[in-house]
């Protein structure tokens, strides 16, 4: 407590667990696939991104492509990137095409490790974030351990083995190279709810009945 002017006040204690808010600007097209991500693992938009950029500090592969950015020193894990001045900031930078606001909210703890990677990329902590989120978006890895967790938590232990099965046949007849992620596989089964006749569990079973 402190006193001002002979009356006593009481000093307004901090929470320990309170989130910081961050309003990082993203392209539309990024912004669009983060509310496509809400929509189908029916996931407040808030803790879709906040989910997937700490995921994306704890990504190796995620780190290692912004550090070709970094202007200052960064440490992941036992990894020490070296930063270079002579590198531009992409303070200023943004995708081409229209690009919009986002809000997001983070832990005190994962707030200070986007304060250091902001500090590495020479940028504000929202631009790094864009910038953060950007990048994990683009990761396979780390978009497919999002979604898997997501159906894991919501389907049961056999339809969840049904839909491995089933993905599993999808990609071995698949004729294109590239397999179909988990991600692809929900977005396709989200086509089929978009008109909002059904729900997405309910859609997931309805899909997966149809290959038995």
């Amino acid at each position: 407590m402190k006193r001002e002017e002979g009356v006593m006040i009481k000093n307004r204690k901090v929470r320990s667990d309170k989130k910081r808010d961050v309003k990082p600007t993203i392209s539309v097209e990024l912004k669009n696939c983060i509310y496509r991500l809400s929509y189908i693992t029916d996931t407040p938009v808030k803790d879709v991104t906040e989910i997937i950029c700490s995921k994306g500090l704890q990504s190796r592969k995620v780190i290692e492509h912004l550090s070709h950015y970094f202007r200052r020193e960064y440490q992941f894990m036992s990894t020490i990137y070296l930063g270079d001045l002579g590198r531009e900031s992409l303070q200023r930078k943004y995708q081409s095409g229209k690009n919009e606001r986002i809000t997001t909210r983070f832990e005190q703890t994962t707030y200070e490790e986007i304060k250091s990677l902001s500090d590495a990329l020479d940028v504000t902590p929202s631009k790094a974030t864009a910038l953060l989120l950007d990048a994990s978006v683009r990761n396979t890895n780390l978009l497919n351990a999002f979604v898997k967790t997501y159906l894991h938590e919501t389907i049961d232990k056999n339809r969840m083995k049904e839909l491995k099965q089933v993905l599993h046949y999808v990609n071995k007849n698949n004729p294109y190279n590239e397999d179909i992620s988990w991600f692809t596989l929900l977005s396709m089964i989200y086509e089929e709810v978009k008109d909002g006749t059904v729900n997405v569990k309910e859609a997931i079973n309805n899909w997966v009945d149809k290959f038995k």
